[in-house]
């Protein structure tokens, strides 16, 4: 399968439009989605549908830099004088995705190995908890670029990617707020992360629609 990226980019600009009114029935109100922001999320779906059409496993051993790469996309699009601004940061983004023993990128991938036989909603919905969670994945858009790693896992198997709706938002946004609170280890791990994922994944499993879904 691929992506159906007018399809994505049509339900991101209807969230845009309706932003104001989304965002004061949110538990925490969020930052407003600019053209900035929907334009360089919609690069990392197309970043994604070029893997899906390759073949291109993101999560296999050898192939974390994509997953870094998803990241800088998301922050900085595909402009390089935009990404020469960014670079001091783009490089401390490198080194803490990297360096971090006990929530940089060797963990996700474990987690995912270790997690292989779940359901590929609970999957993805654990690979989001992971990523924003504390201490988190990346330095700066973990939402955005969890989003985008769910979509993956999904669309890999054939399931419809996660993409934010008018519909969805809400049931997205307010658990998202509470995923970024918590800890990886200690009690958190054994009490609010596996009430949170599955919150997540039932929404994914609701929310999945086949029009952003295109048969290759």
């Amino acid at each position: 399968m691929r992506l159906n990226l007018a399809a994505i980019d049509a339900s991101l600009r209807a969230v845009q439009a309706d932003f104001d009114r989304i965002n004061r029935t949110l538990s925490t109100p969020r930052d407003p989605m600019t053209d900035r922001v929907r334009d360089h999320l919609l690069h990392g779906y197309r970043m994604l549908d070029t893997a899906l059409g390759s073949g291109f496993d993101p999560f296999a051993r050898g192939h974390s830099q994509w997953l870094l790469e998803l990241n800088t996309r998301v922050l900085c699009g595909v402009d390089p004088k935009r990404r020469e601004e960014f670079a001091a940061h783009i490089a401390a983004t490198e080194r803490h995705f990297y360096g971090q023993d006990d929530g940089g990128i060797g963990g996700l991938i474990g987690w995912l190995e270790r997690h292989r036989e779940d359901a590929v909603w609970l999957r993805a919905a654990g690979a989001y908890v992971y990523v924003l969670s504390r201490p988190q994945l990346y330095l700066e858009g973990n939402h955005r670029t969890g989003a985008l790693i769910m979509s993956a896992l999904l669309a890999r198997e054939g399931a419809p990617p996660f993409v934010l709706s008018v519909d969805n938002a809400k049931a997205y946004f307010d658990p998202s707020t509470l995923v970024k609170d918590v800890r990886k280890q200690g009690l958190d791990l054994l009490i609010r992360v596996p009430k949170l994922k599955q919150r997540l994944a039932q929404l994914l499993r609701a929310s999945g629609t086949a029009q952003f879904l295109i048969a290759a």
